[in-house]
């Protein structure tokens, strides 16, 4: 039986290149959305927080319909250049029209709250999530069709996931850096005039750069198309969700929510945690700003350098342990590390103190967008040993929809806890002077408390959760290889071609 390491290589360099790059614009302009979204839309447009809660769940709610949509429409069907390969040319223009609008404001009054401002916001939030679906599913299913071998599969993910991570990283920089250089305007046309900065920027260069997939990379794998289900076959649903590593990962993806808040709810407690660097709390809306900047650069900064150090290294620790030991570990030592960082940053209101905590906090960062794509390919060779049906596009849709869910919850819980401890941004972000100051520095303690625990005990909890349901994960060891090594075997009797 041949081991993992011994299987025989695919893929060149360069395509692996060309994967990551496309994967670096893709990050530039996700991160957009993922990151500052619930900044936008509470602080900028104040917009009325049940109404962002209900987009959230509702545009989730059509994504659980959306994704494997288009999942199904990617195994049913295949085109002259390939079965993934022309969705990211396909939706790159309009994806980077839509997050312009996202993001820049064509005219509405948001001091008054016209329905208008709402229809737009709602219309321009789905439309954004169903074409990014339409890009999404298909781009992160390449892996599964450049090459059969599961070792190579495994880092060409973790390649591409870490410098996506890069344009994730510059995304959520940006703002913060153009911060700096309007802090002497009003708080009001500082966020407008940095948001705008981000979105153009950052849709402008990424989109381009994510279209480079369709024309570097070489499906290898040719499945057949998906044919209608026979009378009394087991539908294609069905043998989704009774995959039991499968649902499994996805179930545990759904519970690792919270990682999203390191970097979503960074400028949220920036902005009313209390914290501030420098010997006083800032009296001037110019010293707001800059301690915005200050306070969010260093969440952010440790939770980039805690994701990609953990990517960095996890090529060699593949070669050393399974997936779901590399997963449960970093959650545990991320949930114990997210209590500290709440217990020493609270009792000291020192947040540098805090720094080596946040940065093992945000290991589980990298680790959890990594490994969970290299566990679902897994999963989908297993359905394909099992039932003699591989669904790509489908079982990969799981995927994305777990990634969509994980980033509406997260910002729900930002939105839920302004809600909880009464913070009223309309009374916090208008106007000049010494006022905007006095209202932002006469928060509650327990306000301020609220928006500390959004980076710290409430994604340590879900970090904790999310271990649950990989102790159950038995797809690892000579179960694997088995599966590995006869696939190969069963793809040559069932005629599926994979090209050198």
């Amino acid at each position: 039986m041949a081991k993992q390491d011994e299987m025989k290589k695919y893929v060149p360099k360069g395509e692996t290149k060309a994967y990551a790059i496309a994967a670096l614009g893709q990050g530039l302009v996700y991160s957009c959305m993922s990151s500052y979204i619930t900044d936008y839309y509470m602080n900028v447009l104040m917009l009325d927080a049940l109404f962002v809660i209900l987009l959230m769940l509702l545009a989730r709610v059509w994504d659980a319909v959306n994704d494997p949509m288009m999942g199904m429409i990617m195994d049913r069907h295949s085109t002259k250049k390939g079965r993934m390969k022309p969705y990211p040319v396909w939706t790159a223009l309009p994806i980077a029209a839509l997050t312009i609008l996202m993001f820049v404001n064509p005219g509405f009054d948001t001091k008054n709250q016209s329905i208008w401002l709402y229809v737009f916001v709602s219309v321009v939030y789905v439309a954004w999530g169903m074409i990014y679906t339409a890009s999404d599913v298909p781009f992160w299913s390449m892996p599964n069709v450049m090459t059969p071998n599961p070792k190579e599969r495994g880092n060409i993910i973790s390649y591409g996931k870490t410098v996506g991570g890069i344009g994730s990283a510059v995304t959520v920089a940006l703002p913060i850096i153009v911060g700096y250089f309007v802090a002497d305007m009003d708080i009001e046309r500082a966020n407008i005039f940095k948001y705008a900065i981000m979105a153009i920027s950052m849709a402008v260069i990424g989109m381009p750069l994510f279209s480079i997939s369709s024309f570097k990379i070489k499906e290898r794998i040719q499945l057949p198309d998906a044919k209608k289900r026979a009378p009394g076959e087991v539908s294609t649903l069905k043998r989704i969700f009774t995959c039991k590593p499968l649902m499994l990962v996805v179930f545990s993806g759904v519970l690792s929510f919270g990682r999203y808040m390191l970097q979503a709810a960074a400028p949220h407690v920036a902005r009313y945690s209390g914290f501030y660097l420098g010997s006083k709390a800032p009296e001037t809306v110019e010293e707001i700003n800059k301690n915005i900047s200050n306070v969010a650069l260093v969440i952010q900064v440790c939770a980039a350098i805690g994701m990609f150090g953990a990517m960095l290294f996890l090529p060699k620790l593949y070669k050393k342990f399974e997936y779901k030991h590399i997963m449960i570990v970093s959650c545990l030592g991320g949930f114990v590390s997210s209590c500290l960082t709440l217990i020493i940053g609270w009792t000291t209101k020192n947040l540098l103190i805090c720094i080596p905590f946040m940065l093992i906090s945000a290991i589980p960062l990298g680790v959890i967008n990594n490994v969970s794509f290299a566990m679902v390919c897994d999963c989908l060779d297993f359905m394909e040993w099992k039932t003699g049906f591989r669904n790509t596009g489908l079982g990969s849709a799981c995927q994305s929809f777990v990634n969509k869910i994980g980033n509406a919850f997260a910002t729900v819980m930002i939105i839920v806890m302004y809600i909880i401890v009464n913070i009223d941004v309309a009374q916090l972000n208008v106007g000049k002077g010494e006022a905007v100051a006095q209202a932002i520095n006469s928060m509650s303690s327990t306000q301020n408390f609220a928006m500390f625990s959004l980076v710290t005990i409430v994604p340590g909890i879900s970090l904790l959760l999310c271990a649950i349901p990989l102790f159950f994960y038995d797809l690892t060891g000579e179960k694997k290889n088995k599966v590995f090594s006869e696939l190969a075997q069963l793809r040559k009797e069932r005629g599926i071609n994979i090209d050198e």
